[in-house]
């Protein structure tokens, strides 16, 4: 990238106002042009699209304005090269509502952090809380810029802001890890609301390549940062798609399901445009049997409107079910077990993933149904070396400091704790149960054994016996009579109780805002 068309002498008080417009001119569009035509001939050979692209597709035609198109490094032989220092940032619309976003250029210096580009990315942040935006990252950096960070003198100039990485959720973040992430990118990442991954991005605390010479041997990067890694057993990542395109409108859809700030209410469709699953198939997608397995995925589906559910966090702590829909056009948030995978019994993986899950729908005002078919906690080695109790508490604890409506439906069964983690008795603004509910401490087969130290094996007739006695009262029925449930149901009414449950349950003195009190707590659990 060439500077020579620049002169120095002309400024902002020499020139006539013909020159000083054509200069300004020509310094646009080299804040443009970014790392050059050869890096982004480069990227496009890739298929990965660059920061300006990005953005482009992310927000509605035409309704980019640019926030430091003019910003350059802070250090005089760096300004010719460091066109909008590495971060495009500014704001837009996404589905006519106005959005702050970050795009990282790695076309210049990697998109390394600099005293500029963090000055830009700190003003971009007010702007969006002050004024009620949702804050898109598009994150792929190289991390600190180095030399320009070397050194006491530049660590002294680091971390004069002390609210720098403080979450409050007064407007959703959504993150886009495209590519390798490092530094703010990770960071700004790991304090998102909701993060998309594209297939063979990046993302750590360290390159491979540092990493590998801090340890002293070899590291994969897959195995350090990849998309599985964050996917299936860190559970940063929501959602996993295979190209930018893809992420971006992820990102896009997720959008829709949120306000733009945490003191609007959550956004709806027109009830009339709403599409209602046929009820009767929920019969068939349950299993009468409680030990036998399906996917309550399918059966989420089968309630809410169609074509609107959006999973998160699918490949994490997969007992338990989490994501966004409509129900009658109104933004909800669904937690459900699932007995597809460990029979429903919840790990501390998934009581993580119901937690941070919790967080978000209570910040930001979205309703929230649980979907209960679950023989409690899963208990044994591992789970306790994972902390289970902890995270066991820090579940209930969420559910019952969030404030939005909480709706419940037992399906099939629910047990001990979990029954109460789950919404069950007065931690949800109404419980319905269906007709093939079954409820108590523990399941009564296990019951037996424990009370009375008898297994099936050992004698049949008499532990069968015992068993029917435990179970006489675990019913539906037994439940509604101790109005331990508002309603029992047959399944194929699950969808009209819901809708009538949300329209009672609105929160219509506060118009649909909660108290917040989860708006701080922390991203990661």
């Amino acid at each position: 990238m060439t500077t020579q068309t620049i002169r120095p002498e002309v400024t902002a008080t020499t020139g006539d106002f013909d020159e000083q417009g054509a200069q300004l001119e020509i310094r646009v569009a080299l804040a443009l042009a970014m790392g050059g035509p050869d890096k982004l001939a480069q990227r496009r050979a890739s298929g990965a699209l660059n920061a300006r692209e990005r953005i482009e597709g992310l927000l509605d035609a035409g309704t980019f304005d640019e926030s430091g198109m003019l910003a350059v490094s802070v250090v005089p032989g760096d300004r010719a090269t460091t066109p909008a220092d590495g971060k495009v940032t500014g704001t837009g619309r996404v589905a006519g509502r106005r959005v702050a976003v970050v795009s990282n250029d790695m076309t210049v210096k990697g998109a390394s952090s600099s005293a500029v580009n963090m000055r830009k990315i700190a003003r971009l942040k007010e702007t969006a809380t002050r004024n009620g935006m949702p804050l898109v990252f598009l994150g792929e950096s190289s991390g600190s810029r180095v030399p320009d960070s070397l050194g006491a003198e530049a660590m002294a100039a680091a971390g004069q802001d002390p609210q720098q990485y403080c979450r409050r959720r007064e407007t959703p973040w959504a993150s886009a890890v495209l590519g390798p992430c490092l530094g703010s990118s990770t960071w700004y990442t790991c304090l998102s609301d909701f993060v998309v991954m594209r297939k063979g991005a990046f993302l750590a605390v360290s390159s491979a390549r540092v990493t590998s010479l801090a340890i002293g041997e070899a590291v994969d990067p897959e195995a350090l940062g990849g998309w599985k890694l964050h996917a299936e057993q860190t559970g940063l990542v929501d959602r996993v798609v295979d190209s930018d395109a893809e992420a971006l409108a992820e990102i896009r859809r997720f959008l829709g399901y949120l306000p733009s700030h945490a003191e609007a209410p959550a956004p709806g469709l027109p009830a009339g445009e709403a599409i209602a699953p046929d009820a009767d198939a929920l019969v068939d997608l349950v299993p009468h049997a409680r030990s036998k397995t399906y996917d309550m995925r399918r059966v989420v589906a089968g309630i809410v409107d169609e074509g609107s559910f959006f999973n998160l966090k699918d490949r994490f702590g997969r007992a338990a079910v989490t994501g966004l829909a409509r129900l009658a056009g109104q933004s909800i948030g669904v937690v459900a077990s699932n007995p597809m995978f460990k029979g429903g019994a919840m790990d501390p993986e998934a009581c993580r993933k119901v937690t941070s899950f919790v967080v978000l729908c209570d910040s930001f005002n979205i309703p929230i149904v649980f979907l209960v078919d679950t023989p409690g906690f899963l208990v044994g080695v591992e789970g306790e070396r994972k902390a289970a109790p902890a995270h066991i508490m820090n579940m209930i604890h969420a559910v019952q400091l969030c404030s939005v409506p909480k709706l419940s439906v037992i399906l099939r069964k629910s047990y001990g704790q979990a029954y109460i983690n789950m919404g069950g008795g007065r931690n949800s603004d109404a419980v319905a149960a269906w007709t093939s509910a079954d409820v108590s401490f523990m399941d009564p087969q296990i019951g037996v054994s424990v009370l009375h130290g008898i297994r099936r094996e050992e004698d049949p007739e008499r532990f069968d016996l015992l068993k029917a006695e435990l179970s006489r009262d675990t019913s539906a029925y037994a439940l509604a009579g101790a109005f331990g449930v508002q309603a029992v149901i047959a399944p194929r009414q699950t969808r009209d109780w819901l809708v009538a449950g949300l329209a009672t349950h609105r929160r219509e003195r506060t118009g649909g805002i909660g108290a917040h009190e989860l708006r701080a707590w922390p991203t990661y659990i």
